[in-house]
């Protein structure tokens, strides 16, 4: 049976040099940590959508400062900066000619791959910090296996594409060295960058684990598990031990923000342990989640998700009528449309959606096919 584990670093986990640390004590004490992906530097990605969606070139600019100056403080304090600055320094003039380059708009496509250079630089940062203490590690670019479709800012990974490239480009890898990879981004068919959503670190680490038929997916980040509430709410709150796939995915998708929705989905279909941890408290355990748990408590926790769009469709034509439902849910499905809760009555129903998901062409496209 496969011992593989998969760990994944959060945004915070990775902030800095100290937090990268912090993170190769993890990875070092564990032989059996042969595939870690990380996501960008806390900071990074926002300040990267701030230079797509502003059109001001000095303030492309200064997020550009910004980010070169959080990727310089690491830099700077390796023990062989000169190993990696070329490739850094490399990185930086394609960002920064993207910016230069880039006319008043970018394209989806562009916005994309600008986008990626988070998960780029981090990735080769932190694998100067894991070769500078002793232990052999590659920077490998995820793009070579993981292999989605072409829809940018949302992209859908193409699961047996990534098996098969897996099983060529990276199992062959791992028995010599740790391999350090990029979560969130991707590439389509014909190499161009694609990204998973934000939070798609966490459902990179699941598709690499999936693909590597790993035993375990650890997912670190700043809170020490999953809690029973958000601890910011009440001091009650406190740290769930272990939960259900089912129970988590729940909690995932309707407000916990530990962990991203899409992430159990590879779990639950190779049956892969996931640990949620800190990496600043690595010491004080996290949450285990599993297809079956021991405890079954009434319940498990509670979870709030904001930013709701309720939405009623109302018409007497639907009292008796079979297939009234069906039309709706075709409707929403052709508009690419994700429903969270529904609720029926007599003659309407009524649904949420997250308005994350929603656009201006909701209104003009959807709203009167409903």
């Amino acid at each position: 049976m496969s011992k593989l584990i998969i760990a994944k670093f959060g945004g915070t986990s990775v902030a800095d040099f100290d937090a990268m640390t912090r993170c190769a004590d993890i990875v070092l004490a564990d032989e059996n940590i042969r595939v870690v992906v990380v996501s960008a530097s806390s900071g990074v990605t926002n300040l990267l959508v701030d230079i797509t969606k502003t059109t001001e070139v000095q303030q492309r600019y200064d997020a550009y400062a910004d980010i070169e100056q959080i990727t310089l403080n690491v830099l700077n304090r390796l023990q062989q900066p000169h190993s990696v600055a070329a490739q850094i320094e490399l990185l930086l003039g394609e960002l920064k000619a993207l910016i230069e380059n880039g006319g008043a708009v970018y394209s989806s496509a562009h916005k994309d791959l600008i986008q990626s250079f988070g998960e780029r630089l981090s990735s080769m940062l932190f694998t100067q910090v894991l070769l500078e203490r002793g232990s052999a590690a590659l920077c490998f670019d995820v793009r070579r296996i993981m292999r989605t479709d072409s829809r940018f800012g949302k992209a859908e990974p193409q699961i047996q594409q990534l098996a098969e490239l897996a099983a060529i480009h990276l199992q062959p890898l791992l028995a010599e060295q740790r391999i350090v990879t990029q979560g969130f981004i991707g590439a389509d068919e014909f190499e161009q960058t694609t990204t998973l959503g934000r939070g798609g670190s966490d459902y990179s680490a699941a598709l690499l684990a999936e693909a590597l038929q790993a035993a375990t997916v650890q997912i670190w980040t700043d809170v020490v598990g999953i809690f029973t509430t958000d601890p910011r709410l009440t001091s009650d709150a406190r740290c769930i031990r272990e939960i259900s796939f089912d129970e988590a995915a729940e909690m995932a998708t309707f407000g916990a923000k530990v962990l991203h929705p899409a992430t159990l989905l590879p779990a639950m279909r190779q049956n892969i342990a996931v640990f949620v941890g800190s990496s600043r408290e690595p010491q004080a355990g996290g949450t285990w989640i599993a297809k079956d748990v021991k405890e079954r408590p009434p319940y498990r926790a509670i979870a709030l998700r904001k930013a709701q769009t309720l939405i009623t469709v109302k018409s007497p034509a639907m009292l008796h009528a079979p297939g009234f439902l069906t039309r709706v849910f075709d409707t929403l499905s052709r508009h690419q449309i994700s429903v969270d809760l529904v609720t029926t009555s007599e003659i309407s129903v009524a649904l949420t959606l997250d308005q994350g998901g929603m656009t201006s062409a909701f209104s003009s496209n959807v709203e009167p096919a409903l």
